[in-house]
């Protein structure tokens, strides 16, 4: 075999190795660190790029995607003292490669022991009740937390949720009887509520009931008292009406002799009435009281005739 063909060989051999180990080709949502003699050199992005050979080497690959953490479950102590079992997952994003990989040795496992050291934390300032209730309130909380402390990392926590919280089976059968009786007591308070508001109901319409008779029964009276006076007032204004005519009639010529003609006429009927009705009759001594009386009546209404007449001064 030619010598010359086995060193073209080997030279093309090593060209072939040297490209492989200089070409890079970077993912999209990825970034790739370089150094140059061990000491930081640039971010690569998505794409083809050529490295110096034996100068230039990728020290560091990050994803850019969003990952999440599974943060194991731990035991917590609730500010009145009793143990709870924590787990969650935590969702975070690399913002920043060259300080991701220089920064700190291993991010994920950094921020997964903070999460769990931030939980801790968090879960001793409230009561155990109340961790079921404030869960989203913690996840904030441990969020901000995390993210200050990750900043100078260059990765962004995004968001926490706590996915479990396991009390001790004692604890879970006290709340249990607990819940229980606090249903209990609302069930009774509901009923009594109810029964209450019946009452009050019950006793509002009866007070409207009342408060309606009375003011129809005072209409009634109202109405009644009205066509009582009317009927006073037309019955009133009927007489002075007749006793009017009757006066200007006695005014005009024969009517005194007309007014005493019906006077005599109406007592002798009257009188003839009396006889009918009873068998005993007393009968006037004289005859001159039936003149005297028809002179009287003559007299009062010769008098309001002239009491009505306009006055000749």
């Amino acid at each position: 075999m030619d010598f010359g063909f086995i060193v073209a060989l080997a030279v093309a051999i090593v060209a072939i190795i040297v490209v492989i180990k200089t070409a890079v080709v970077v993912p999209q949502q990825n970034a790739y660190i370089v150094e140059s003699l061990g000491k930081y050199s640039r971010t690569l992005g998505a794409g083809f790029h050529i490295l110096i050979p034996f100068l230039e080497r990728v020290a560091y690959r990050h994803t850019l995607k969003e990952q999440a953490i599974d943060v194991e479950e731990q035991i917590c102590i609730t500010s009145d003292n009793v143990q709870v079992g924590v787990d969650g997952v935590l969702y975070l994003q690399v913002m920043e490669a060259s300080k991701a990989s220089y920064g700190i040795g291993d991010y994920l496992f950094a921020i997964a022991q903070l999460a769990q050291t931030t939980l801790r934390s968090e879960i001793g300032k409230i009561e155990l009740d109340k961790t079921f209730e404030e869960r989203s309130h913690i996840n904030v909380r441990v969020v901000e937390e995390l993210d200050q402390a990750s900043n100078p990392w260059g990765v962004k926590v995004l968001r926490y949720e706590i996915k479990n919280i396991n009390p001790p089976h004692d604890v879970l059968t006290a709340m249990e009887k607990q819940m229980r009786a606090e249903r209990e007591k609302r069930a009774t308070v509901l009923e009594s509520e109810g029964v209450r508001d019946a009452k009050i109901n019950e006793a509002e319409g009866e007070k409207q009931r009342v408060i309606k008779e009375s003011e129809a029964a005072k209409q009634q009276q109202i109405n009644e008292a009205e066509g009582e006076a009317a009927a006073i007032l037309a019955v009133a204004e009927a007489t002075a009406e007749g006793l009017s005519k009757v006066a200007a009639a006695l005014n005009e010529k024969g009517g005194d002799k007309a007014m005493q003609l019906r006077v005599a006429e109406d007592y002798l009927e009257r009188f003839g009435n009396l006889a009918k009705e009873g068998n005993t009759l007393i009968v006037p001594a004289t005859l001159s009281d039936v003149a005297s009386m028809i002179s009287a009546a003559t007299t009062v209404f010769e008098r309001t005739a002239d009491s009505k007449a306009p006055s000749g001064r």
